[in-house]
């Protein structure tokens, strides 16, 4: 047996509860390769023992890993690292002296050579959004005064001067303590630029990343900035399929036998537009790929923070042994989307590279704001938020889904989505999405005609349907609205 007395470290005053401390731990010894599809796992009340922990926080660590897809239960024989995962090999160490082997990891490269304006959503009246956040949860009144404290003190005042294109440093701690909490993504302070928002992350990665011809696989549903971003940099998109799986990596493949692909973009929480989320074993393998065929992984992961039924799935940048997953994150697409605050995570040379191109474009963020940030994540009024939120948008969810359930049943084909903030709902063929919009606005009702979801490649008759920016009451006068529409 594993010295799990050693491997298995248990942190009582670290965020994460401990069931979960050992899930992740349990995760990373599955993705280094020290656990093999299929290997057994030690009791419940020997593992215990060992580490130091009650027998019911194993069992739900256990029933944790079973959920997330890592590991199967087997009647009378025990739990089992899943058999169906790809073999990972462990990490090799380099010898004293030696680089590294430069076949098995990403060269970064800093290239960039050589676009409709965005639809204005801020809209006072009914509006089923594509999936935002309520503004009015949002704690501005405490971001406001850490601001205004902030601009008032001695040493506050240099955050009003010329600061770094990489981002308030005190931000990047404060990122860098929240992502090991809560997604199990270890990173220093100096892989981490802040950015204003996913989108400006998604610019630099492309620009950097991609030259004029290059080949970028995404979604055959995907989110249509990125799309646009991509071929403005000069890159062809390569579409792979998107089931209830995620992106289909067994196709993904087939085609990287027959084409070289530069990068893939994926967004493997709560897909954009379709809300699936990407299985563990597709993850697992799309790392594996990245490694043998030498791609960047663009990971998107936009709205992590809302999961509502399970645990969510550790990123791909939590296991990223090799470097080449670009980590994307947001703070607006959690707090208000006018606070224009993300972050992009990346090995040195791509964080350097991407701080030089943002000069050339925004000279640096809102120090001060940043700051303001900070101060609410060492506080933490941040979690407070995002437990608040969460809370709030599952009760909106369940009333959606019954409403769309019960009133909609013969003109909606939705799954109720295990996290995010929107409903990706189907519609009866029957109905003109461009004219149930432009009715829906005459009734005083702001909804998507569904132009934003399709490509050359996806024209689904389907609309993303935001549920987290309304309030009981407004949802039920939204959704009245909406059926007489249809009706």
């Amino acid at each position: 047996m594993l010295p799990y007395k050693s491997l298995i470290q248990i942190d009582r005053n670290a965020h994460a509860t401990l069931y979960i401390q050992v899930c992740n731990q349990f995760i990373a010894l599955i993705t280094n390769g020290t656990l093999r599809p299929s290997d057994v796992l030690p009791g419940s009340r020997i593992l215990a023992e060992l580490i130091g922990v009650n027998r019911h926080t194993v069992k739900m660590a256990y029933e944790e890993l079973t959920s997330q897809g890592w590991a199967e239960s087997v009647p009378r024989k025990g739990v089992f690292v899943l058999s169906k995962l790809p073999a990972i090999n462990k990490p090799s160490i380099p010898q004293s002296g030696k680089k590294g082997n430069t076949k098995e990891t990403f060269v970064w490269t800093n290239r960039f050579e050589n676009a409709t304006p965005a639809e204005s959503l801020q809209h006072t009246g009914l509006a089923i959004d594509e999936g935002f956040p309520d503004v009015r949860l949002a704690p501005v009144d405490q971001l406001m005064r850490e601001y205004r404290s902030l601009s008032r003190k001695f040493y506050g005042k240099s955050f009003l001067r010329y600061g770094s294109s990489q981002g308030s440093q005190n931000l990047r701690i404060a990122i860098s303590k929240y992502l090991s909490n809560t997604r199990g993504v270890i990173v220093s302070p100096d892989n981490i630029i802040i950015t204003k928002g996913s989108q400006m992350g998604i610019y630099l990665s492309a620009q950097l990343l991609l030259s004029s011809g290059d080949s970028i696989a995404v979604g055959t549903s995907n989110f249509l900035t990125a799309d646009d971003t991509f071929k403005y940099a000069g890159a062809s998109l390569v579409r792979i399929p998107v089931d209830e799986n995620g992106m289909d990596i067994d196709y993904l493949e087939g085609v990287l036998l027959k084409k070289k692909i530069k990068a893939v973009y994926i967004i493997p929480h709560h897909h954009c537009p379709t809300t699936v989320t990407m299985s563990v074993e597709r993850r697992l393998k799309l790392l594996n790929l990245a490694k043998q065929y030498r791609f960047a992984i663009i990971e998107d992961d936009y709205d992590f923070d809302f999961h509502y039924d399970n645990k969510p799935h550790l990123p791909l940048a939590s296991i990223d042994h090799n470097q080449n997953v670009i980590y994307l994150g947001s703070i607006t697409k959690t707090f208000a989307p006018a606070m224009r605050i993300g972050f992009m995570i990346g090995p040195s040379p791509f964080i350097q590279a991407a701080c030089g191109l943002r000069q050339l474009v925004d000279r640096q963020g809102d120090t001060l704001l940043e700051e303001a940030f900070a101060a609410m994540f060492d506080n933490g009024e941040m979690d407070r938020h995002f437990r608040k939120s969460l809370k709030i948008y599952k009760q909106r969810r369940n009333l959606f889904c019954e409403i769309l359930r019960t009133d909609f049943r013969d003109k909606i084909e939705f799954q109720v989505p295990e996290g995010g903030l929107a409903v990706w709902a189907n519609l009866d063929e029957k109905i003109v999405l461009t004219e149930m919009a432009k009715n829906a606005s005459k009734n005083g009702l702001y909804i998507s005609n569904g132009s934003f979801a399709k490509n050359e490649f996806f024209s689904t008759n389907a609309i993303r349907m935001g549920f987290a920016s309304l309030r009981e009451n407004e949802m039920v006068e939204a959704l009245r609205v909406l059926k007489k529409v249809l009706d």
